[in-house]
């Protein structure tokens, strides 16, 4: 049972963040639920590394004086599984937006595709996507896209510790990817498609660790709801 001190103190809650929700909606879902509980008016809630929407898996949410830990938490070593699918582009390189164009699968093969992972492994530079939460002179750079707008972005130094191929079964090759804080898994697979002269994007992906974190340690929204709800 946890109490108001409790979560004032600090609390690391882990959540299995479902698809569609911003990693935003659920800190703030959960600190209206501790807001509601305790009848209180305010109380410092906050994730240690965002998640999109078209994602699922963990996510790391402080409470109180543990908001202090996010940065420390943040950069630690995240694992991620999911799908890259060959064949097509998106300009959001995930599921948010249509296809904008098709590639012939005839000279890709499984040799040819294991053999293309090794590039991607070490420190890399990478271009974060267009459809992205980082900024440009103050404007989030999914404002801009979604308004048809390019502009350049810088690359960035990330490590890629480990890229394995769990499945192929084309157009889908699933994957298990471990990765420096900063990592883009959509530009990942934007350019793993880019370098097999092909197009692809990121049609599934769930977070299943951050550090010593584990999914398997983390509880539902509506789970943590009814555990609240149950304390007295």
């Amino acid at each position: 049972m946890k109490t108001l001190e409790d979560y004032q103190a600090g609390q690391v809650l882990l959540i299995d963040k479902p698809l569609e929700w911003t990693s935003f909606q659920v800190v703030n879902k959960l600190r209206w639920e501790i807001r509601q509980k305790f009848k209180i008016k305010k109380i410092k809630v906050g994730h240690a590394g965002t998640l999109d929407p078209k994602a699922t898996g963990l996510l790391i949410i402080c409470t109180g004086k543990f908001t202090k830990k996010i940065s420390e938490y943040q950069g630690q070593l995240k694992e991620y599984t999911g799908t890259i699918t060959l064949g097509a582009t998106r300009p959001s390189c995930d599921m948010e937006t249509e296809i904008d164009a098709h590639f012939s699968l005839e000279n890709i093969n499984e040799a040819a595709i294991l053999q293309n992972v090794k590039q991607f492994i070490g420190e890399i530079d990478q271009v974060p996507p267009i459809f992205s939460a980082l900024k440009k002179d103050g404007v989030r750079l999914y404002e801009l896209a979604r308004k048809g707008e390019t502009t350049e972005i810088k690359s960035r130094k990330i490590t890629i510790e480990a890229f394995e191929i769990t499945a192929i079964n084309l157009p889908d090759i699933s994957f298990r990817i471990a990765c420096s804080k900063g990592t883009y898994i959509r530009a990942i697979a934007r350019d793993f498609g880019k370098s097999l002269n092909n197009g692809a994007y990121l049609s599934a992906l769930r977070r299943t660790k951050i550090g010593a974190f584990s999914v398997e340690n983390a509880q539902s929204i509506d789970g943590f709801i009814e555990k609240i709800k149950r304390d007295n």
